[in-house]
């Protein structure tokens, strides 16, 4: 980061998430899918360090002219790797687009705003179903509302999150949580503590394809929240039906290598006395483990077919200095 001379003004903590089940339990009205999942909040992702200049640039937005400039001209990002081949489809941006279009729309835009220099320390892969993205840009919105002074409040956030992308919310209400809707109708949930063993295959199957794919399973009933709430053995190490996550056997015929990674965690299955399976909609996928197993699986993994990373749940989702 030679780039920047002095030390960050914020760093925040941009962390993964994974599902430990994923139905879909309908289509909306609006043509998206209604959709019952459980999050849960890894140890392990990005950090974003946020610099706040002393150049300020008075917004100038009308209903004609959108946020899109504006948000380029205020947020300069740099990544020691390639993001997106254009910037403004990178959620960070597109974060701050949707920021400064709430801002306006409430008429509670600043008459100046500092110019933020943020830059990426991307460890997550990307197109793995462990809200990399997302996260990044639920960080940048909190970092934005400190740095800006908006004083806008987690809910208004979580509004501003869901309309850049369905798993931003749980990244701004930062713990475990059952999510319903697309994603954004979220009930917190506390479960024991555990560990995992992840394996990122280098594979990407777009979302549109999978909706798209005869396969699907797109009406499973909706479990009631009081199961999912008191039978967590069901799914925390063990993944009995009725749940499972409908992406996996779409994913796996369309995909080897997410197959192979697959297979490979299911041998050490007779270690860890649980399921291994897929998070959101690929290509990540992982095996939970009790600590006890630790040692067992840091000597498996030597023989993965492709990046293995061992981690385990946390509380808080953000980290500020």
């Amino acid at each position: 980061m030679k780039q920047f001379d002095t030390p960050p003004s914020l760093h925040m903590r941009s962390v993964a998430k994974l599902n430990l089940f994923l139905h879909i339990t309908g289509r909306r009205d609006d043509g998206y899918h209604n959709l019952q999942t459980v999050f849960r909040l890894l140890d392990w992702g990005d950090t974003l360090s946020f610099w706040q200049t002393s150049h300020y640039i008075s917004p100038n937005l009308t209903p004609v002219n959108d946020a899109t400039e504006l948000s380029t001209q205020l947020i300069t990002l740099h990544c020691d790797i390639e993001l997106t081949t254009n910037p403004q489809d990178n959620l960070i941006i597109k974060a701050t687009q949707h920021l400064l279009q709430w801002l306006y729309k409430h008429q509670c835009l600043p008459t100046q705003l500092p110019i933020i220099k943020i830059h990426l320390d991307k460890q997550l892969p990307t197109g793995a179903g462990l809200g990399g993205g997302s996260s990044n840009a639920a960080s940048t919105l909190l970092a934005l509302n400190q740095l800006w002074q908006l004083n806008l409040t987690t809910k208004q956030l979580q509004q501003i999150g869901a309309s850049v992308g369905a798993d931003v919310p749980i990244f701004l209400y930062g713990q475990d949580a059952i999510a319903e809707g697309i994603g954004e109708k979220l009930t917190a949930i506390h479960l024991p503590a555990q560990h995992y063993v992840l394996l990122t295959p280098q594979a990407h199957i777009s979302t549109a394809q999978l909706f798209a794919h005869p396969d699907l399973c797109r009406n499973m009933s909706s479990v009631p929240l009081t199961d999912i709430h008191h039978q967590y053995t069901d799914y925390l190490y063990q993944l009995n039906p009725p749940y499972c996550n409908v992406f996996e056997p779409v994913v796996c015929q369309l995909s080897n290598p997410v197959q192979q990674a697959l297979d490979y965690l299911r041998t050490l299955e007779g270690i860890t006395h649980s399921t291994a399976r897929m998070t959101g909609s690929g290509s990540c996928v992982f095996l939970p483990f009790e600590a006890q197993y630790l040692s067992d699986i840091k000597d498996a993994i030597h023989q993965a077919p492709c990046t293995a990373i061992i981690t385990n749940t946390i509380t808080n989702t953000f980290s500020q200095k």
